[in-house]
């Protein structure tokens, strides 16, 4: 066997079982700094107290001294601390304990989310809120992350610190701001308990560049595993982009936001050579940093194991010959969930072209131009739910039926604003949002795709799936047979969806749903 394939045997070993048993086969990967294993473990030196990314340039260490760990947090709770020279906080974040467990992967969205950063909340706080006792959740979390949620919050809140201190120039205080610490001195011995040095001292090499104030626009990198099909997934923002709200112009993405009474600009951009995307936010709240990375790390699809995915769907022949011209396709997500469900609504049997007209209108009748924005034409922020519940929809060209369903979505949003928590599985989620009326199965699957993301959601009733499943074998398929012949693809169903969308992209349009 040569060392390219015992190199994809290894791979499917270690990312298909998501264990880490093998720790010849990891070690494998360690040696020949294999990026297609980047994010799926960490390496820990027992012989130098540090963890690291499988791609660390420092030498190999020796195969009785090295640890490996699923996440980062369980190497943190080993007692491990993170490398300098490779960054673990910019590693992709593909582990394998994701989907393995519905309560843990709802409590690590929680987690990711600051929920644990917040006054008043604690691992019972968290645990009654997903409906299970705290001991069971610390069980759980044991069992398919290898730390306690405390542990994950604190290397989730340490590590983005630490990219802030690495990647921007903003003061200690606004460091610990942004990353959920709530005191620079909780950050503080946080940082010198974990790294064994005050967080001023990873700035020495930059020392002479001006601190930024928090006014000024911020520049932050977040990590992919490549490759990352840029171009299609820029074509699929720019066909659906809201005048006023968002643009795609030279290659960037830019689009209004608000966080917490405050409205800015993000622009977001390409950075290959360093396998990730450069997110810069205008907005006068430092608390929004880490929010909105985690936006863009969910709409960009930048969780995706890209290998993995195409590695199992590519069991399937035919939608390999599909996988092998847009290898790094990727799934969008939404904004924000209920922006997307109002525009899965706005799209229902119409052009991709009409829906975002319609999503215009929608902005300028539910909302006024945001005062503090004046930049290049973007001054809209999308409305709210009060607001599209409160607002008159009679001037907006479409059936009243469809009106009636965008005021019901936004009144039960209103009223309940945890609407968009993921419940369970993707069947949960669609059952969910099926329960108002006017939103049928084929908007339930879309936006349990886009705004859930929900891997294995399909909505197989879409005219551009159906007429993209004919490259599959030449003829066309119904939604039933077209079901039954994606069983293979789960639960990667939604990027088999993606796929089959991009293949009737040069196919003569008939109905081009929102898709």
């Amino acid at each position: 066997m040569s060392e390219t394939s015992q190199t994809e045997d290894t791979h499917r070993r270690i990312v298909e079982s998501m264990e880490l048993s093998d720790r010849k086969a990891c070690y494998r990967a360690l040696q020949i700094r294999d990026r297609r294993f980047d994010g799926h473990f960490f390496v820990a030196v027992t012989s130098t107290g540090i963890y690291c990314r499988p791609i660390c340039p420092a030498r190999t260490p020796k195969f009785e001294n090295v640890r490996f760990y699923e996440t980062a947090a369980a190497a943190q709770e080993a007692g491990f601390r993170a490398c300098l020279r490779c960054r673990p906080e910019i590693s992709p974040e593909v582990a394998g304990w994701r989907g393995t467990s519905n309560t843990v992967s709802r409590a690590l969205k929680f987690i990711e989310e600051g929920f644990l950063d917040q006054e008043n909340t604690s691992i019972e706080v968290l645990a009654d809120r997903l409906g299970v006792g705290e001991r069971q959740l610390r069980r759980l979390f044991d069992q398919h992350v290898g730390a306690s949620p405390l542990t994950v919050a604190q290397t989730r809140r340490i590590l983005f610190a630490k990219q802030l201190i690495h990647e921007t120039q903003l003061s200690m205080s606004d460091v610990a701001m942004a990353s959920g610490f709530g005191s620079v001195r909780r950050f503080n011995d946080t940082f010198q308990k974990l790294y064994r040095r005050p967080p001023s001292e990873l700035r020495r090499r930059n020392k002479n560049r001006p601190v930024l104030s928090a006014q000024e626009a911020v520049t932050l990198h977040v990590p992919y595993q490549p490759p990352y099909d840029w171009n299609s997934f820029l074509a699929y923002l720019q066909s659906r982009a809201i005048a006023g709200v968002e643009e795609v112009r030279d290659g960037l993405y830019r689009r209004t936001v608000s966080y917490d009474g405050h409205d800015g600009i993000v622009e977001v951009t390409n950075n290959p050579s360093r396998h990730g995307l450069a997110v810069k936010l205008m907005l006068p709240s430092v608390r929004a940093l880490s929010v909105i990375a985690l936006r863009v790390r969910r709409m960009f699809d930048t969780y995706a194991d890209v290998n993995s995915i195409r590695t199992h769907l590519s069991g399937d022949p035919a939608l390999a010959r599909l996988i092998a011209e847009h290898p790094g396709l990727r799934a969008p997500g939404g904004w924000d969930g209920f922006e997307l469900a109002i525009r899965a609504i706005l799209g229902q049997q119409i052009t991709v072209e009409a829906a975002r007209q319609l999503a215009g209108k929608l902005v300028r009748l539910c909302s006024q131009p945001s005062a503090s924005l004046s930049n290049d034409g973007l001054t809209y922020i999308f409305p709210t739910a009060p607001q599209v519940a409160a607002a008159d929809l009679s001037a907006l060209g479409m059936p009243q039926s469809r009106k009636a369903t965008l005021q019901l979505l936004a009144t039960t949003v209103a009223a309940n604003p945890r609407f968009f928590e993921s419940p369970g599985s993707c069947e949960e989620v669609i059952a969910r949002l099926r329960t108002i009326p006017g939103i049928g199965d084929w908007t339930a699957q879309y936006i349990a795709l886009r705004a859930f993301r929900q891997s294995d959601a399909f909505p197989a009733t879409d005219i551009g799936i159906l007429r993209g499943a004919r490259s599959l074998n030449g003829t066309a398929m119904n939604a039933s047979e077209l079901l039954d012949r994606a069983e293979m693809w789960r639960p990667w169903r939604a990027y088999a969806a993606q796929h089959l969308w991009a293949a009737s992209a040069g196919q003569c349009s008939q109905i081009d749903p929102v898709q």
